[in-house]
């Protein structure tokens, strides 16, 4: 059922364009208020108004939100995933090289591959634990990033792992491309990160968000662009990627955090410069310390061949 609200501007908000207002008013996002306004949901004394019309002081908004969609059954779709590499296999679990733009598991708007998928489709059997179209997954990475992941078989690796993760016990090691040069070359940076008020599908770093904290060590310093050996505490989307935004340095080709898109083309990037390199963490059967590494791909070699040029 929808949701209708009428409500007076306030002084506060006089002379606000309407998507600032309903936003504030109401609590959705920007964007979502944005698209409100732009469906005809949004009237002020009575007239439609448009995203950047102004309000009033005194004035009535009426806003229509309509009741949001049941959200679609997600399954796992078997699908063999071009480039995907398998690094360890034991009755335990099975650790891969994951590809970019390839996501973890399916999710609302993903129409693309999947690690779930792709191993579905070449006969592993994985943890039913978890969401049906998550089973087995106990770590994550963005659809552009690419590198190792672990992914749970048996119900005790998916137990022991998924804590593992909780406990931040894992040793979990990117490299990082990042636009110009950090100061201090090596650092840590704590700074909480919740989901950006304005833009659906990004994060910032704000006050109310969740604790988060990213080491970095400086490897490689070019004249446009330094290579980063980057550990991380905790694991929050986009952790990386909002971090060195956040000090304006951008991941090169991340246009989405802020990224040069001039450098961007220069390097033939067309995604984030990050790769999770190194994954060490204690085998969930044998108790054993075991770590895994790969290698860079090859558009992220051939973007950091350019920048060593």
């Amino acid at each position: 059922m929808s949701q209708e609200r009428v409500l007076p501007v306030p002084d506060g908000l006089d002379g606000e364009r309407v998507d600032l207002a309903v936003s504030r008013l109401t609590g959705v996002s920007r964007s979502r208020a944005a698209d409100l306004a732009a469906d005809g949901m949004v009237l002020l004394d009575g007239d439609t108004v448009g995203k950047s019309d102004r309000v009033m002081s005194g004035a009535m908004l009426a806003i229509t939100i309509p009741a949001p969609r049941a959200a679609p059954e997600l399954e796992v779709v078997a699908e063999p995933v071009e480039g995907m590499r398998i690094v360890h296999d034991d009755t335990e679990m099975v650790v891969v090289d994951k590809p970019a733009y390839v996501a973890a598991h399916p999710s609302v708007g993903w129409h693309g591959p999947t690690v779930v998928g792709g191993l579905a489709a070449a006969g592993y059997r994985i943890s039913t634990s978890g969401a049906p179209e998550r089973q087995g997954i106990v770590q994550r990475l963005d659809v552009g990033t690419s590198g190792l992941m672990v992914v749970a078989k048996s119900e005790r690796a998916y137990t022991v792992l998924k804590q593992a993760f909780r406990d931040r016990s894992v040793d979990k090691t990117y490299h990082a491309l990042v636009q110009g040069l950090p100061d201090p070359h090596e650092g840590t940076i704590e700074a909480p990160i919740g989901r950006h008020p304005g833009h659906d599908y990004r994060f910032a770093v704000m006050s109310s968000g969740r604790p988060s904290t990213t080491h970095y060590v400086l490897v490689e310093a070019h004249r446009s662009a330094s290579l980063l050996e980057i550990h991380l505490e905790t694991g929050r989307t986009h952790q990386i990627r909002v971090h060195f935004s956040a000090l304006h340095h951008p991941c090169c080709g991340d246009l989405t955090y802020g990224a040069d898109p001039a450098l961007a083309k220069r390097l033939g990037l067309k995604r984030q410069w990050l790769h999770a390199t190194k994954l060490g963490f204690e085998h969930p059967g044998s108790g054993e310390y075991v770590e895994f590494e790969s290698p860079y791909p090859e558009d992220l070699q051939k973007a950091l061949d350019v920048i060593r040029g």
